[in-house]
């Protein structure tokens, strides 16, 4: 067996050909026919980013429940001003013309809703995180089966541009099985102070982390094994949670891995790199909204002119998914069996952090926040 020279001990690459980027069906889902009425229930500030998706798609939204419902009326008048308002849900859940409800309020105030609005026959989207606790979204799951009916969750991230394109990706067998996934968000999340925000404890591996908790298990379904998280307060960074957390996930076969540094100043990046048995795909930028994804292969580098953007493309993809699994009877892309097991990444990762022990994926049930 030959020595391996200098070269290989240095780690030294080798230029590759660019060669042309495949074709890979990653914008946001839209059902061919299908028009069915939307009932939305809640009128937080993040429903603009629905509404606005769904105008852009022309989904018929005709109805707007809040209980303050001067809100409703505000989301509405800048919408869609044909849309009924209300301020009781159950005007949008006892009306037989409303096929599908998004639900967006609060997980605690959620839960009642979907539970109410599957017994009312109706297809739910639910804002994320979908619960707070496993069991509860394993009944809802059952639920939802029983009644033939869909239940997706609005994991808009997904339809991220460079996000839907890598997963694409991996699912089109481009780079083979994934044995590493690595995400690092540097960028300045400073602005939650003085928000509600800051009541949440865990808020970078829960509220923001379940995205890319979520888009680990959609390029590695059933293969996490275990997490260890750590969390930290950043010099500085002037909000009372941590901002700084990182992430290390045991997978069958592999390892994955998450950081975020919610306290940085100048010079923000987003990187993430997924190493395959066969290739690579690699995609880096300053922000959520502009990256650049290169596909390595045995036969060379293709780098994708990527189209769209998360806000608010990735609510339009997650509605559109929904909507097509009702025309084709299947189950949603963004389905909430399968983020079952995104939130079980999530609540791992919590009380690894909480614990300062490694934990068992599916183990921690529920969390308190």
């Amino acid at each position: 067996m030959s020595e391996p020279d200098a070269d290989t001990y240095a780690l030294k690459t080798v230029e590759v050909p660019v060669i042309d980027a495949p074709d890979l069906a990653y914008r946001p889902p839209a059902p061919r026919s299908y028009r069915p009425k939307i009932g939305v229930i809640g009128a937080g500030g993040i429903v603009s980013a629905h509404l606005d998706a769904y105008r852009t798609a022309g989904w018929d939204v005709a109805a707007i429940c809040n209980r303050t419902r001067a809100k409703a009326e505000k989301k509405a008048a800048e919408f869609y001003p044909e849309a009924r308002i209300s301020d009781d849900a159950a005007d949008i859940l006892n009306d037989p013309t409303i096929d599908v409800v998004d639900i967006t309020p609060h997980p605690t105030d959620r839960v009642p809703l979907m539970e109410q609005a599957l017994r009312a026959g109706k297809h739910v989207l639910s804002q994320k995180p979908f619960v707070l606790d496993l069991d509860v979204g394993e009944r809802l799951v059952a639920l939802a089966d029983e009644r033939g009916l869909k239940l997706a969750v609005n994991q808009n991230g997904r339809w991220s541009p460079h996000m839907a394109w890598m997963r694409a990706a991996v699912q089109g067998g481009l780079i083979g099985a994934p044995v590493g996934c690595h995400c690092s968000l540097h960028w300045d999340h400073r602005w939650i102070a003085g928000t509600p925000f800051e009541k949440i404890e865990d808020l970078m591996l829960y509220d923001f982390g379940i995205h890319w908790f979520d888009f680990i298990t959609s390029l590695t379904r059933g293969r996490a094994r275990s997490v260890y998280a750590t969390s930290v307060m950043a010099q500085d960074q002037g909000a009372k949670v941590p901002l700084a957390a990182q992430v290390l996930i045991e997978l069958e076969g592999g390892q994955a891995s998450l950081v975020f540094d919610g306290a940085t100043r100048h010079g923000p990046q987003d990187a993430t790199y997924i190493a395959g048995t066969k290739g690579s795909l690699n995609s880096t930028g300053p922000d959520l909204g502009v990256q650049r994804v290169t596909l390595t292969t045995a036969d060379g580098a293709a780098t994708p002119a990527l189209d769209g953007a998360w806000f608010n493309d990735g609510f339009q993809g997650a509605m559109g998914a929904l909507l097509v699994a009702i025309e084709d009877d299947a189950e949603p892309e963004n389905g909430a069996r399968e983020n079952l097991e995104s939130l079980a990444l999530a609540f791992a990762a919590i009380q690894s952090r909480r614990t300062g022990q490694p934990v068992k994926v599916g183990s921690a049930r529920r969390i308190e926040t």
